[in-house]
C-alpha cells in the first residue's frame, strides 16, 4: 500500500483543476494502483484517467462547485475501483455532484449543504466488477418485454426460468418488464427480473432524491429523472430501463470493496469503507451523509454482454 500522505489542508488549498495533476495526488493514485491491480499500468492509467477525470470537471459547473476534498476521493477510489470515467454511451463510472449537510444553518434556520463530488458506478462498471470479483461468469444484454409478447417467471426451490416469446407487432409504447440472464461462476442461471411497478417506485424515489425549494412556491418541487417519461408513449427510456435492470440484478450479491467516496447508481449514498487517501484523520472530518442529490444519474446505454475472456486485464478500457 501507498506511504505517500497528503495534508487535507494541501487538498484544501488547491483549485479543483488543480487537484489531479498535483504530485502528490498524482503519486498517491499510482501506488495505490499499483498496490491493488498492477504496477506496469499503475502510471499509464493515471496518465489516462487525469485526461478524463479533469476533462469531466472542466465541463461541469457544479462538479466545480465541489469540495477540493471530495474530488481527491473521488479521483483515488478510481484507483480502488480500477474502473474509468471514461464518457460513452457504456460508461463504467462518472462524477456526480451531491449536496452534502455541513452542520450549520442560516439565517432562516435551514440546513447548508455543500456540494461533494461522488464517482459512481454504472450498471456496466458493476458488472465488470463482478465478473473480475468472481461471482459471475457472464451476464446476457437485458430484454425488453412489451404489451403482446409472451412472458411468464417461475421461481421453484431457489431455481428461476423465464419463458420468454417475441411477438413482431408488440406495442413498444408499453413496456411492462424487463429481464436479464446471468449466468453465475459455478455454472448456474440467475434472472433479475423488473416489473412496471417497480421502476414507477423508482421513479418515485427519484423525485424525491432530486428534490429542489421552490421560493415561490414555498415548497420543495420532486423532480425524477426525465428518463423515466422520454421513452414512446410518455413511458421509460428502454436504455434507461435496461441499465436499470442490470445495476438492480445484484441486489442480494456479496458487496463489493469501493472507497468511501463511491457509490452505485442504486445507492442513495457513499459507502464507506478502507481509508485509502492517506488524509491524517485528525485533519479530516467525517462528511455527513447525503440527503439530496442535485444532478440525476445519466443514461448509460442499452445493454451490455460482459464476458470474463473479453475483460481480465484490468487496463483494458477502464
Amino acid at each position: 500500500m501507498s506511504k505517500v500522505t497528503v495534508s487535507a489542508q494541501h487538498i484544501a488549498d488547491l483549485k479543483p483543476l488543480s487537484i489531479v495533476k498535483d504530485e502528490l495526488v498524482r503519486q498517491r493514485f499510482i501506488d495505490l494502483y499499483g498496490a491493488l491491480w498492477s504496477e506496469d499500468r499503475a502510471e499509464a492509467v493515471y496518465e489516462r484517467e487525469a485526461i478524463h477525470f479533469n476533462r469531466l470537471i472542466s465541463e461541469n459547473q457544479s462538479l466545480r462547485n465541489c469540495t477540493s476534498t471530495s474530488i481527491f476521493v473521488a479521483f483515488i477510489d478510481l484507483a480502488v475501483c480500477g474502473l474509468s470515467v471514461e464518457p460513452g454511451t457504456r460508461a463504467l463510472a462518472y462524477l456526480q455532484p451531491r449536496g452534502y449537510k455541513t452542520g450549520a444553518k442560516d439565517e432562516r434556520g435551514k440546513d447548508i449543504y455543500e456540494q461533494r463530488c461522488t464517482l459512481t458506478i454504472s450498471g456496466y462498471g458493476e458488472l465488470i466488477q463482478r465478473t473480475r470479483a468472481g461471482q459471475i461468469r457472464h451476464a446476457d444484454n437485458p430484454v425488453i418485454v412489451y404489451e403482446g409478447d409472451g412472458f411468464s417467471f417461475t421461481d421453484k426451490g431457489g431455481v428461476k426460468s423465464v419463458e420468454y416469446t417475441l411477438n413482431l407487432n408488440h406495442d413498444t409504447r408499453k413496456p411492462i418488464a424487463c429481464f436479464m440472464r446471468i449466468t453465475r461462476a459455478d455454472g448456474s442461471i440467475d434472472y433479475a427480473i423488473m416489473l412496471e411497478e417497480d421502476w414507477r417506485r423508482l421513479a418515485g424515489y427519484s423525485g424525491k432524491a432530486n428534490k429542489k425549494w421552490d421560493e415561490n412556491a414555498r415548497t420543495y418541487v420532486e423532480t425524477p429523472n426525465a428518463l423515466y417519461t422520454s421513452g414512446e408513449g410518455n413511458r421509460i427510456d428502454s436504455g434507461f430501463l435496461m441499465a436499470k435492470c442490470i445495476k438492480h440484478a445484484f441486489k442480494t450479491y456479496p458487496k463489493l470493496r469501493i472507497g468511501r467516496g463511491t457509490t452505485y447508481e442504486s445507492d442513495e449514498a457513499p459507502v464507506r469503507d478502507d481509508d485509502f487517501y492517506g488524509i491524517d484523520p485528525n485533519d479530516n472530518p467525517d462528511p455527513q451523509a447525503a440527503e439530496e442529490s442535485f444532478a440525476p444519474a445519466p443514461d448509460t446505454s442499452a445493454g451490455v454482454t460482459v464476458d470474463p475472456a473479453e475483460n481480465q486485464t484490468v487496463d483494458d478500457v477502464f
